[in-house]
């Protein structure tokens, strides 16, 4: 005779001999017992359930257990313990408790409002040289992205997402071992390399699974998985050929997508609320109509004063809720230079891309109506935000303003940020970077592909601190910072391992 124990979340039947399965969760099938029971740990802490810990009556008890039934010895259950979610860069409006940014800086560059610092500075500064203290392998499809949350379920656990390869890669802490999610019936392919990519986090899933919206070569799709029965699924949004990453402002959501037959092909934009619901294709208007909006190419979008902006090699787009977005290509001979960062913030709020007009270097005014004002500058500044560096001197005031030079041996190297920390509490821009030691070539160069002898890992703050140094470095751009289960990480995906450093703050 079966027994159930109606918990919150689940429906859990108890065999004979005590033994416990969950016949219905909350937005779960039935799982499939003999093919889970090699992973009970990973599978009890999604759930919230606990496992025995001085007997063995049952494999595995329903939530809020807290002694066998049988015998009353304890069990061993996962305390509650919340970490905020991580996204990288998202133009998506975070929660409060996951530390969103202010509103006061774009959305949707590498830059976080975790205090990383507090946890960072506290070891010895430079010139002492740390190690990662932490590592884990690197996923099997190492061209990814990555999100940390709960995706509604009791812990917080780590995706990895391999968009040019349609993976979707699972964490299992307890296994020590990346799974493949396998893609259920009628799951659309997630490929998507025409483009930058980037995500729209479901910060509150009003399901368990619900991860985010995703785009993909055919459309936009709500992304939702299942990591007790190993699976993902897809459910569409908008079905519709995309050539770009989706970005949000305010409350809409916003892509680009193409319409028309192959020989007449037509780049429109598409928006509608975070669900879905009041959808609307716009058309764009354009200050060059002898210069077509481009359908491949595009950055992430990144959005600021209520505006939304994707940028290309060719131009600028630009889309303000209630009205007509606008395509402006950039004025003959300039060029940007996005591979060297991104859109960087003056001291008066206004935002600014690097380019080259033939004869030198310049930033252009972004966001503007019209071609916007130039400043000259002298060579390449690496960065984006308000972290910036003219080759290893960090440039403290305007992004066209002399650096500090603090060191004159750092004329030898690059400083290539890769997460700037915007708090209230920084006097001075702070975040992770990568100094390229040594290195007297040009930045396009040391970006490209060829080999660096030497780079270190480093914090810049109050206190500089070295993390780690890697050599023979190749493209330092594909580098990946993240923050999952309290600690800071940095992928590469020529790398074996993913390095980790402890964030005591964040535990």
């Amino acid at each position: 005779m079966a027994y159930r124990w109606v918990t919150a979340n689940s429906v859990w039947l108890e065999e004979e001999h005590n033994r416990f399965e969950l016949e219905a969760g909350r937005d779960l099938v039935r799982i499939d017992w003999p093919a889970a029971r090699h992973r009970l740990p990973d599978v009890a802490e999604l759930l919230g359930a606990a496992l025995p810990a001085g007997c063995a009556h049952a494999a595995i008890y329903p939530e809020g257990f807290a002694f066998c039934p049988d015998c009353g010895a304890p069990l061993r259950t996962t305390p509650a313990r919340h970490l905020p979610s991580w996204w990288g860069a998202t133009t998506a409006n975070l929660a409060a408790d996951d530390h969103p940014l202010p509103r006061h800086v774009p959305h949707g560059l590498p830059q976080t409002a975790l205090p990383l610092a507090a946890a960072l500075e506290t070891r010895p500064p430079e010139p002492a040289r740390g190690q990662a203290e932490l590592k884990i392998p690197a996923p099997p499809n190492a061209v990814c992205v990555f999100a940390a949350a709960t995706f509604g379920f009791a812990v917080q656990r780590l995706l990895a997402l391999a968009y040019t390869r349609n993976v979707l890669q699972y964490w299992d802490p307890h296994a020590q071992r990346w799974d493949v999610l396998a893609p259920e019936e009628g799951t659309a392919d997630l490929r998507f390399d025409g483009s930058q990519y980037a995500w729209l986090p479901i910060v509150q899933p009003a399901r368990r699974g619900e991860v985010a919206l995703v785009p993909s070569e055919q459309g936009l799709y709500r992304l939702v998985i299942d990591p007790i029965g190993a699976t993902f699924r897809t459910e569409p949004i908008l079905e519709v050929p995309l050539v770009a990453s989706p970005g949000a402002v305010g409350r809409r959501i916003a892509c680009l997508v193409v319409s028309g037959a192959h020989y007449a092909r037509t780049v429109r934009l598409w928006t509608a609320a975070p669900d879905g619901a009041d959808p609307e294709a716009l058309d764009i208007a354009s200050l060059a109509p002898d210069v077509p909006v481009p359908t491949a190419g595009w950055a992430r979008p990144y959005s600021y004063d209520n505006q939304l902006c994707w940028l290309h090699e060719e131009g600028q787009l630009l889309w303000r809720p209630g009205s007509a977005p606008r395509w402006q290509p950039w004025p003959f001979p300039w060029q940007p230079r996005l591979q060297c960062g991104g859109p960087t913030r003056s001291r008066d709020g206004r935002l600014w891309l690097l380019g080259h007009d033939g004869a030198a270097y310049s930033l252009r005014e972004l966001g503007t109506e019209g071609p916007g004002q130039v400043e000259p500058i002298d060579s390449v500044r690496l960065g984006f935000g308000t972290l910036l560096f003219r080759r290893g001197h960090q440039v403290k005031d305007d992004p066209w303003a002399a650096p500090d030079v603090e060191d004159q041996n750092r004329e030898d190297a690059y400083v290539l940020p890769l997460l700037e920390t915007v708090g209230a509490a920084r006097s001075q821009p702070s975040g992770l970077v990568l100094r390229i030691e040594g290195f007297t070539g040009r930045a396009e160069a040391a970006l490209s592909g060829e080999v660096l002898p030497r780079t270190v890992i480093e914090w810049v703050g109050q206190r500089n601190v070295i993390l780690d140094d890697v050599a023979r470095l190749k493209n330092p751009a594909d580098c990946v910072p993240f923050v999952y289960d309290g600690k800071l990480w940095l992928h590469h995906p020529s790398w074996n391992a993913i390095r980790g450093w402890h964030l005591k703050e964040q535990a």
